[in-house]
């Protein structure tokens, strides 16, 4: 049994949590952390500017506690942007892969919701329940390590309950192939993550900001900072805004024209926040129509952020920042970015070789050199630091403006309806390929017996099962116990009753006094009355009912097979000699595949292209209805 003290509470809302395991024999606290080094280095040139919403991606060694082996490991919390999750997961794939010594688990509050991105090709023994501890990264590709039950297995014994991390490691370490995801599984996991590290880019919206001098000087040294002062201004309350009166350390007297770079995300944050400045800020907008107050407009929102940072820190000691840049680790740290070109050619001294050189240097304080740098700086201190120690000329930030390059497109912030449903059909044909309209035909007959081998399927407190669906449980039906309930439901004489009997308060009365003579009668007739004989009593009165029904509103609104269909009856009729009368009274059989399918099409098109139960429903058994293109044309001639 684990300790208390080493269980773990899954990660907090809009975190993800991480581990890196060594294989058994494959371990050892200093193996762990020359790992954790290299990641480290292996990952310098993609994390070094990366933008985080919240937190950076940052692995910690982690000592043995209980069943959970010592790993390194450590959790992120991303906040509003999602991505910053996918990436994580694309991270952790790549260092599994690059790694081949360490298994990878990652999860969140959701729980394994690698399993919910491919919860439409998950077996059926999965479930939230029994997937603790079961689903790892290994060598690159993903591995669900099955329950002892399952008839795929060639080995015995495997734990039937929650595996603790040392068994699954072992069994993962024995049995790779066979715990291998299966394929459509692995797709949808990987699709999620595709595009990487090449999306990292197409995340970022770089805009125009009339920012503060000391503002701009700080996000050359720290581009990543504008997360921290957009999520200030996001989450501001009144009390933030009362340090925002004064502007005691970015005043607005000297602002300059400078370009930022945001996360999509964070640019939506901002741009979408309505905000006024206080007047005793200083902080003024021009009119909404000059060509520029989007510019002003961010720049003060900015401005904001980065004041609420300061005004939560206290005073900072000349020498927080500490002189971590020597010895052997920073060397060989160094010098493995020279040997992946993370200098990309710049000359050594240049501009550009010294700001991507601030960027590894921050990168290395927080993720590599940890040990020496235990206490971590607040965004507001790291600000206050590099206005400390940075020296920075307004009129060269002046004539740098005069030169910006064009700020992003942010049309993408607009979705039209049109748009809308064209992502929603690319993700409904990349889901289900089957139901692109060009590969797929709308056969109604099939629409018809999806439907009933839907109803014919036995629900659980789990939900309804779809016609695919591997549970092929048997439904028994004793006829006889059935035949005796509807007989003593019916009474004696059933095959005598007709729809005016239902009227007859002495033919169903079921008083107290008379209940017990009842049952001894019905217990007499069980014996008296065949299955058969009742079944066919049964079908005279329901037919009778029919032809009382049949000329009512209720009757006439059902579709009845064509004539042609019933011919065969209608020359049966004559020979028996009945008349016209007799006839018209023979029922025409209601067409039941005619009348669902119209109803379900009813039912579909009032849904106006909006979500309902007849497209759910459909969708749940990979039928998909293409649009009413009818109903569009009828508006438009409607419309003429």
């Amino acid at each position: 049994m684990e300790p208390e003290s080493c269980r773990r509470a899954a990660p907090a809302e809009d975190a993800v949590r991480y581990r890196l395991f060594a294989l058994p024999g494959a371990g050892g606290r200093e193996r762990l952390r020359r790992c954790n080094d290299g990641i480290a280095e292996r990952l310098a040139p993609l994390l070094a500017a990366y933008i985080w919403q919240r937190q950076p991606f940052r692995l910690r060694y982690v000592p043995p506690c209980g069943d959970t082996p010592e790993h390194i490991g450590g959790t992120t919390l991303f906040g509003d942007n999602v991505e910053d999750e996918w990436f994580i997961v694309y991270l952790v794939r790549e260092i599994s892969r690059a790694f081949p010594e360490l298994v990878a688990r990652i999860d969140d509050s959701d729980g394994e919701f690698l399993l919910i991105e491919a919860a439409d090709f998950l077996p059926e023994w999965l479930s939230p329940e029994n997937s603790e501890n079961r689903v790892f990264f290994y060598k690159g590709e993903l591995h669900i390590i099955p329950l002892s039950e399952t008839e795929e297995q060639q080995w015995e014994e495997l734990p039937a309950e929650s595996l603790t991390i040392s068994k699954a490691l072992a069994l993962l370490s024995a049995h790779s192939e066979e715990f291998l995801a299966a394929e459509p599984i692995r797709r949808a996991v990987y699709k999620r993550i595709s595009g990487y590290p090449e999306k990292i880019q197409a995340s970022y919206h770089r805009a125009h900001c009339y920012l503060p001098a000391g503002i701009v000087a700080v996000l050359k040294q720290r581009p990543s900072l504008v997360a921290a002062a957009v999520q200030a201004f996001y989450l501001r309350d009144p009390t933030d805004l009362r340090a925002c009166r004064s502007f005691r350390t970015f005043p607005p007297e000297e602002r300059v024209m400078t370009m930022v770079t945001f996360t999509k995300c964070l640019y939506a944050q901002l741009v979408q926040q309505k905000f006024a400045p206080d007047r005793r800020s200083g902080y003024t907008l021009p009119p909404p129509s000059h060509p520029q107050y989007k510019a002003h407009e961010l720049g003060m929102k900015l401005a904001h952020g980065f004041e609420i940072l300061c005004s939560k820190c206290t005073e900072v000691s000349p020498d927080l920042k500490r002189n971590v840049f020597r010895g052997p680790l920073w060397e060989r740290y160094l010098g493995s970015l020279k040997e992946k070109e993370y200098f990309k050619g710049e000359m050594e001294g240049s501009a550009k070789y010294l700001e991507l050189l601030h960027l590894t240097e921050h990168y290395f304080q927080h993720s590599v050199n940890k040990l020496e740098s235990p206490i971590e700086m607040s965004p507001g201190d790291e600000i206050l630091t590099l206005l400390r120690t940075t020296t920075f000329d307004v009129k060269e930030f002046e004539r740098e403006a005069t030169c910006l390059p064009p700020e992003d497109d942010d049309s993408w912030l607009e979705i039209s309806p049109d748009a809308l449903d064209q992502m929603l059909k690319e993700a409904t044909v990349e889901s289900h390929p089957s139901s692109n309209e060009e590969e797929q035909k709308y056969d109604l007959e099939a629409v018809a017996e999806s439907m009933k081998a839907f109803v014919s399927k036995v629900s659980t407190h789990k939900g309804a099962e779809v016609p695919w669906s591997s549970d092929e449980t048997n439904v028994t039906f004793d006829v006889d116990s059935f035949t005796k309930a509807l007989d003593r439901i019916l009474g004696a004489d059933s095959e005598e009753l007709d729809s005016d009997d239902l009227d007859e308060e002495e033919e169903f009365d079921f008083s107290d006094e008379d209940e017990d003579d009842l049952d001894a009668e019905n217990r007499r007739e069980d014996d008296e009355v065949s299955a058969h004989e009742l079944i066919g009593s049964l079908k005279s009165y329901m037919d009778e009912m029919d032809r009382e029904l049949a000329q009512t509103n209720v009757g006439k609104s059902f579709t009845t097979q064509k004539k042609g269909a019933s011919s065969a009856k209608a020359t049966t009729l004559q020979n028996t000699g009945l008349d016209s009368e007799e006839e018209d009274a023979q029922l025409t059989p209601v067409d039941v595949d005619m009348n669902l399918v119209t109803n379900l099409l009813e039912s579909y098109s009032a849904q106006a292209g909006l979500a309902g139960h007849t497209s759910n429903i459909l969708q749940s058994m990979g039928v998909y209805l293409p649009e009413n293109t009818d109903r569009a044309s009828s508006g438009e001639g409607a419309a003429e």
